[in-house]
């Protein structure tokens, strides 16, 4: 069954939908009125939900189309919120045996089942409302083909750009000749994936231009998005100098069949210029023939998977474009407005400087932005603050950036309609905030956003949305795991501005920076659904958030905590982020948090409070919190957790500050799938045991507070967590950040029936006595951290035969120099990515391993410890890790002793077939763990 379509406002609907089908189910059979309202509204709701599908997908709505859907979304969010009051007053949170029984105690009151009636009535009589609406207006007939004028190609002044006023693209023109040229003689496919609008099209034409002479046959070809494939191959028949072009009823194979038989006798380059999707591909490359005579083709797309599908899945043949550099960002501008730098009078340098990082090295926002500036009527001061006030939510209604807007819109347009409110769901973030994935993961899956159509596993389906969104260039992949996972991101700030306005379209998230942006809110035309406050301690004033805003469902704050936050009119809020600036403050003064009304809002998913320099105060009880699947709090020492937590039916994340040990009787807590204790010594024996009774957990991350030490009972604890751990076999994740004194029975090292499913093991500071030898049974693990004594030959071959392992980190506590190298064999380590080793109290890391040729063939990074003591050799067998991009050397050498090796290093680099960089490393980086996803 295929997917049901989601968009900003489609997915509105689902949820509701979803709630009247429980109504109607047998739960309900008593409530017969109940039953046959429900049953009335899901039928109507799911016929309305069939005719905004189609008009989601269309690019030009009508507006009384859109007036329409506007008044359908807005009625859907009312009625859910309805239904959620009418589940809440029978009694049950949720739906489950015994439910009926509750219901029917709460209904015995003749007045509260009128109450009810009257309730169902009325949201039947909204949905008649707006079905006559939508024939008296004819909304049916508004469904039709996109018409009218087609628009000039954005690329096309790319395309024809003079190559006199190219900045930054000398480098990238450089590296793609480079590729093209080798010597390879069967045809070669390189592909350029970026961001709209960062020069993929310009670059590709730059190089086009170049070496097109070496060619007996080229053609340069924009796909776009909804191509007609007939026109477009016909059209590189023309280009290509082919004497007839193919009528408009010609068969596609007819004509990929004359293509290849024309290109099959020619060394050809042919550029296909932005590229969406890979079936496409898989029409056009048909007509590519693979003669062996140095043929080239160059792709263009915003899509990282269709970049690597056309180069069959080589990596090395993707060239991933960059926003400008700031030198070349400055050039471009001020060579546009003022004709060079110096030339800009002081006035506007400040201004510059603002424009210049909203436009984030982006070269179309830049030159589009200069031009306006160069203008001659845009030569005071007001003038230029004006257009750089522009460039906020309401840039993309800007006549003058009509281009601008135009190609980011294509990306939004482009995507697939369940994934558009997880774009705009970004705009909840400030600009420039760096945003963790598990963050907006959970908070999709909060939200309803998450359709079950995609996969039982709500948040695994949420982290390929996530994925996707990086995939199409819509947000900027941050920080990664083992090379391969993104679990961060950013986002441009010319994509953030068309969020919001997109945002500001479709009534999906408010956002503000004082209490007067939030007053001025009451004047729109719909309920704030979402609401995102950013807020500074200049901007702060003495006013709260207005008692009016009691429908929103999600609610963000940034930057300053001044503003109190009135949660008890939030009373259908999914969704609680706080996070608020570290400040340093006398202990009187420390600000606080009023959590304590979190306990009566019975809709709330999901909470997130990061507040260092704060106070947090939590209820005493929020047993009533039923729906609560994310409790993360980042905050003070010491936290009092209410001790009901443990009854919570749905909590599946619980992320606790330090100084707060685990929750006396975690054991009960069956629903929880992820762990994280800052400080572990504040748990009681008992509920480092409970651990183990948590069969859902896959995620445990365990940490201690350096001044805390360990107590008499320390070998009851280590032996207690050890025996939880192998009860946890569902376990995928495991980090215990502490150290431990050393046992003369080392239960991990010994440790029998592991979870074996583990991908991630990570345990830098606890010493072991070597690699345990269960690890070499853990197929599926990817990274690695660990802290030996010894390390044997054995042991590092039993973990190099590991398939999936991709990083790697370890700490030998003795190298002895006469000690032989541990020997790495051709085929160990097959896809191993990245390689720490260090020593800490004798020998030093180049000494530690040896690497036949073959040898951990797809290595890009080393990092290595060396001793004050170093020898001044590189390890043995350096220029057999063919893939080798990176070594960095411990930075806690003194400056000469680094000069010395960082002279020896460089020369082996110089030899080694790829030329890999040399640098100097922080020991917290050398050994650190990968980033994690919090």
């Amino acid at each position: 069954m295929s997917a049901p379509m989601v968009s900003a406002t489609m997915w509105v609907m689902n949820p509701l939908i979803g709630k009247l089908a429980v109504l109607v189910g047998d739960e309900y059979k008593k409530l017969t009125g109940v039953r046959r309202q429900a049953s009335f509204l899901k039928d109507e709701l799911s016929t309305m939900k069939a005719l905004l599908e189609k008009l989601e997908m269309m690019d030009d709505l009508d507006p009384l189309a859109k007036n329409w859907r506007d008044h359908v979304r807005e009625m859907s969010y009312d009625m859910e919120n309805c239904i959620d009051d009418f589940i809440h007053d029978l009694g049950g949170n949720d739906v489950k045996a015994g439910f009926i029984k509750k219901a029917a105690k709460h209904l015995k009151t003749l007045r509260k089942r009128h109450r009810i009636a009257d309730r169902m009535e009325e949201l039947k009589l909204l949905a008649i409302q707006a079905n006559e609406r939508r024939m008296r207006y004819k909304i049916d007939d508004c469904i039709s083909p996109t018409t009218g004028i087609i628009p000039v190609n954005p690329r096309m002044s790319a395309i024809y750009k003079d190559a006199a006023e190219l900045v930054g693209m000398d480098g990238p023109k450089k590296n793609l000749l480079c590729w093209l040229a080798d010597s390879q003689r069967n045809l070669k496919v390189v592909s350029i994936v970026g961001f709209g609008g960062v020069g993929k099209t310009t670059l590709a034409k730059q190089v086009y231009d170049e070496i097109g002479g070496q060619f007996s046959c080229k053609a340069f070809m924009s796909v776009s998005q909804r191509p007609d494939l007939t026109r477009l191959l016909s059209g590189l028949q023309l280009k290509l100098g082919m004497k007839e072009e193919s009528s408009p009823h010609s068969e596609v194979q007819d004509i990929i069949d004359s293509l290849r038989g024309h290109l099959t006798h020619n060394r050809y380059l042919i550029v296909v210029d932005d590229l969406w999707n890979q079936s496409m591909w898989n029409t056009l490359s048909c007509a590519f023939p693979e003669v062996g005579n140095g043929s080239r083709v160059i792709v263009t797309t915003r899509v990282e998977d269709v970049a690597i599908g056309v180069c069959q899945n080589d990596r090395g043949c993707v060239y991933r474009m960059k926003p400008l550099k700031e030198h070349d960002s400055r050039l471009l501008f001020f060579k546009r407005v003022f004709e060079r730098e110096d030339r800009c009078p002081p006035e506007f340098k400040e201004i510059s400087a603002e424009i210049l990082k909203k436009c984030g090295g982006l070269p179309l926002a830049i030159i589009t932005i200069a031009s306006l500036l160069a203008n001659s009527q845009a030569r005071s001061k007001n003038e230029w603050e004006s257009i750089r006030n522009s460039l906020g939510a309401n840039f993309a209604k800007n006549p003058t950036l009509e281009e601008m807007r135009s190609i980011l819109n294509l990306s939004y347009m482009n995507l697939p309609l369940h994934l558009r409110p997880c774009l705009l769901y970004i705009g909840m973030y400030p600009e420039d905030q760096e945003i963790r994935r598990a963050d907006l993961v959970r908070q999709w899956v909060a939200e309803g956003i998450v359709s079950t159509s995609h996969g039982s596993d709500l948040e695994n389906v949420a982290k390929s949305y996530f994925n996707e969104l990086i995939n199409r260039s819509l947000i900027q992949p941050g920080e990664t795991i083992c090379y391969e996972e993104v679990v961060s991101c950013r986002v441009h700030d010319m994509m953030l501005d068309l969020i919001l306005s997109k945002c500001v379209e479709e009534n999906f998230i408010s956002v503000a920076y004082n209490c007067e942006d939030v007053a001025r809110m009451h004047g729109c035309e719909y309920k704030v659904r979402r609401l995102s406050l950013t807020s500074s301690a200049s901007s702060a004033t003495s006013g709260i958030v207005d008692t009016r805003l009691s429908q929103v469902r999600s609610f963000a704050q940034f930057g300053d905590p001044k503003y109190p936050i009135p949660l008890l009119l939030f009373k259908y809020l999914r969704v609680l982020l706080l996070q608020f600036s570290s400040q340093e403050t006398p202990y009187d003064k420390v600000m606080k948090v009023d959590l304590t009304p979190i306990g009566r809002l019975f809709q709330l998913r999901y909470l997130k409070v990061t507040a260092l320099g704060c106070r947090i105060d939590l209820p005493t009880e929020i047993r009533e919190l039923v729906y609560l699947e994310t409790l993360a709090i980042r905050g003070p020492s010491r936290l009092a957790i209410p001790s009901d937590i443990v009854s919570l039916p749905r909590l599946s994340c619980m992320i606790l500050p330090g100084g707060t040990g685990l929750p006396h009787g975690i054991e009960n807590m069956k629903s929880l799938c992820i762990v994280h204790c800052l400080n572990l010594g504040w748990s009681s024996l008992n509920d480092i045991k409970g651990l183990g009774e948590l069969a859902n957990l896959k995620e445990l991350r365990l940490s201690r507070s350096h001044s805390y030490k360990w107590g008499d009972n320390v070998v009851a604890q280590v032996d207690a967590l050890v025996s939880s751990i192998r009860k946890l076999h569902e376990l995928r994740f495991l980090t215990c950040d502490f150290t431990t004194p050393k046992c003369d029975d080392d239960q991990l090292y010994s440790l029998s029936n592991p979870p074996l499913y583990m991908d991630q093991l990570h345990l830098p500071k606890w010493l072991l006595k070597g690699v345990p030898k269960w690890i070499g049974n853990l197929c599926c693990l990817r990274g690695l951290s660990l802290r030996v004594e010894h390390l044997s030959t054995d042991e590092v071959h039993a973990v190099g035969k590991l398939p999936s392992l991709v990083w790697l980190s370890l700490k030998v506590l003795c190298i002895p120099k006469d000690t032989a190298a541990v020997r790495i064999r051709r085929g160990l380590f097959p896809v191993l990515e990245y390689l720490a080793l260090r020593s800490t109290e004798d020998g030093d890391g180049t000494a530690c391993m040896e690497f036949e040729a073959g040898a951990m063939p797809k290595v890009r990074r080393l990092h290595l410890g060396l001793r004050d003591e170093w020898g001044g050799v590189p390890p043995v067998g350096l220029e057999h890790l063919s893939a080798l991009e990176q070594i960095h050397v411990n930075k806690s050498l003194s400056i000469h002793e680094y000069s010395d090796v960082e002279a020896v290093f460089t020369k082996a680099a110089q030899v080694h077939p790829r030329c890999p960089s040399v640098s100097r490393s922080y020991m917290t980086v050398l050994m650190s763990m990968p980033y994690f996803d919090l």
